[in-house]
């Protein structure tokens, strides 16, 4: 959804052929050859929608459905703009998409997915809405008790989705330049960028390191403002957060806004002690430029308040992720961190001091107080309304990343009530960093690094000189192009090329190019990665026919799409999968099929 919903971008066109016998090609699908459900004159017409990338996703699921009775309507878009633009319309009965989650946690592999009203939502279920909310204050085995039920009342009993896979990532390197321990590969969280380095390091300030991204419109460099494939991983490194995930989804510290965090016995309050080496940088004729603003803990509270308020911008994306935040507080009282206490029974005062440059003397309300290296800090205070302890989680996604108070509202000048995208810019517009736009540069970073311009081609980003300097987490490298790619076939060909030095999703079906090539290194990690069938729920007949939705679902033969993935897919059973095992299992099923179709027609 690091996702970041990605609506199968990441699942990209593949060409290689599917293993004999597993998949039919719709040239082996008889439309009636006696295994149909039903007669052609009684078949219900299903219109599936997708991305051009996802085409054999939807083939395989066009033929599944024909074998099991449907008619079937291909409805293929060329791009992420154009499929949004068609499901937004409505214009589909199931649509092939897919989601990332980002944080590391299984609340946000639902709220904002499932949850009524959510940023991406078109569910409306109260059943489902109790048990997400119920869910995310459980830990352990009552955790995946709850996310059993919610699965079930989801997917078995309610059909809303039809789960197609779980994906793995298999990470590219152009090792001829590229120094392939320095790149990673996080289950969750967007690809890194500080930490890349050339293998000769004295090319590290002259020579551009060139990535990749298939979108090339970008939803809005705003962090709060877009949730998606095509700004993830950019917001990632252009903002700097409270908390980062490490490559195995643990919430930590390193390479943060916070030395240390740490949470009240309570799990309803949170504090971080902030660092003060990173000032926001902005862009002045195309080079990254120190402001002297300290990413302070002003920056913090306004930044998290207009996070978790859903008024507070046009368009506003990702409020659901920050709806447990009660209140965002910058701490005046030393004694008040002396006399709470954390789980293991030490001061939360005690907790924080464990990793600072000096020991905390003085804590401080004004930046122009700040003296990290004199013991005097900024300490930030956030509550939850009910113990959270996945708060955290959502710190570290990229909506959570710290704007500069003073550039934001010198841009959003306008009411948001009456915003009119026509004639109102607002901070992170794409057109205010297009090549050739008529509008300045208003970026102001407080990550590792700053968008400088783009075009239909790349993307260019410098590094902020005022990050983190002499620390392991300096960005490495000077210059970053992200070059847009929007075929997957062709950017493998980029790597071999070494047009691109790091290509973050290689598709299944060419791992063995990448290994087979001497040039190149392979990684692999699991991934939080789902691809499903959404059902419209809004005009349809698969709106109002649960019966309608199960037919669909039990058509769905995983075991088709592990095969074709020739083993590097794993079975689904919701966006939950990757993070909990509930024990539940998608079976297809010919006999339910039937089933569900006759209640259908029996109530039309």
């Amino acid at each position: 959804m690091n996702k970041k919903l990605f609506t199968l971008a990441s699942t990209a066109t593949v060409a290689a052929v599917a293993l004999a016998g597993c998949v039919e090609t719709k040239s082996d699908v008889k439309e009636n050859d006696g295994n149909t459900t039903e007669t052609a004159s009684a078949k219900p017409s299903i219109e599936l929608l997708g991305m051009a990338s996802s085409e054999q996703d939807m083939n395989i699921v066009r033929d599944q459905l024909v074998k099991n009775g449907f008619d079937v309507k291909l409805n293929i878009q060329p791009d992420y703009g154009s499929f949004k633009a068609q499901q937004d319309a409505g214009n589909f009965d199931v649509s092939i998409s897919g989601w990332t989650t980002v944080t590391g946690n299984p609340d946000y592999a639902v709220r904002g997915l499932f949850k009524t009203g959510g940023d991406y939502s078109n569910t409306s279920d109260e059943t489902v809405d109790k048990l997400i909310d119920e869910a995310s204050t459980l830990t352990g085995d009552e955790a995946k008790e709850k996310y059993k039920e919610l699965e079930q009342a989801l997917v078995f009993d309610n059909a809303y989705i039809a789960p197609l896979y779980i994906s793995q990532k298999f990470q590219g390197i152009y090792k001829a330049e590229v120094n392939p321990d320095t790149v990673r590969l996080p289950k969750s969280r967007a690809q890194a960028w500080e930490t890349i380095s050339f293998n000769d390091e004295g090319k590290n300030d002259s020579e551009t390191l060139n990535l990749h991204q298939a979108l090339a419109s970008l939803t809005s460099l705003d962090p709060v403002k877009g949730n998606d494939g095509s700004i993830n991983t950019l917001n990632t490194n252009m903002y700097v957060r409270l908390v980062n995930l490490s490559d195995t989804d643990e919430v930590v510290s390193e390479g943060s806004l916070s030395y240390d965090h740490v949470a009240a016995e309570n799990n309803e309050e949170y504090y971080f002690v902030l660092r003060d080496d990173i000032n926001f940088a902005k862009v002045e004729g195309e080079k990254a430029v120190d402001t002297g603003d300290l990413v302070s803990a002003e920056d913090v509270v306004f930044s998290l308040n207009r996070a978790k308020d859903k008024e507070s911008v046009p368009d506003h994306r990702t409020y659901s992720i920050h709806e447990n935040i009660d209140t965002v507080e910058i701490v005046s009282d030393i004694t008040a961190l002396e006399s709470v206490k954390t789980a293991d029974g030490k001061s939360v005062l005690e907790e924080l001091s464990d990793k600072l440059p000096a020991a905390i003397s003085e804590i401080v309300t004004d930046e122009k107080a700040v003296d990290n290296a004199a013991g005097k800090y900024q300490v930030v205070k956030l509550t939850t309304p009910k113990p959270f302890p996945q708060v955290l989680n959502y710190l570290a996604h990229q909506s959570g990343g710290i704007v500069s108070e003073a550039a934001v509202t010198a841009v959003n000048t306008f009411d948001v009530a009456s915003y009119d995208p026509n004639k109102d810019i607002a901070y992170g517009d794409q057109s205010t960093v297009t090549e050739g736009a008529t509008y300045a540069n208003h970026l102001a970073a407080s990550g590792p690094y700053i968008l400088v311009k783009k075009n239909d081609y790349e993307a260019k980003f410098v590094k902020n000189p005022a990050y983190q300097v002499g620390t392991e987490n300096e960005p490495k490298i000077n210059n970053i192009s992200v070059r847009f790619i929007q075929d997957n076939d062709s950017a493998l060909s980029a790597l071999r090329n070494g047009e691109i030095h790091v290509l973050q999703s290689v598709p299944e079906t060419k791992t063995d190019v990448v290994e087979g090539d001497s040039n190149l290194q392979l990684k692999t990690a699991d991934s939080n990665a789902v691809s499903y069938l959404l059902f419209n729920t809004t005009g349809r007949e698969t709106s109002k026919s649960a019966d309608l939705r199960k037919a669909v679902l039990y058509s769905i033969n995983q075991d088709e799409f592990i095969s074709y993935y020739q083993g590097k897919k794993k079975p689904a059973v919701s966006t939950v999968s990757p993070l909990v095992d509930t024990g539940l299992k998608l079976e297809a099923d010919a006999a339910k099929v039937k089933e569900f179709l006759n209640a259908y027609n029996e109530s039309k």
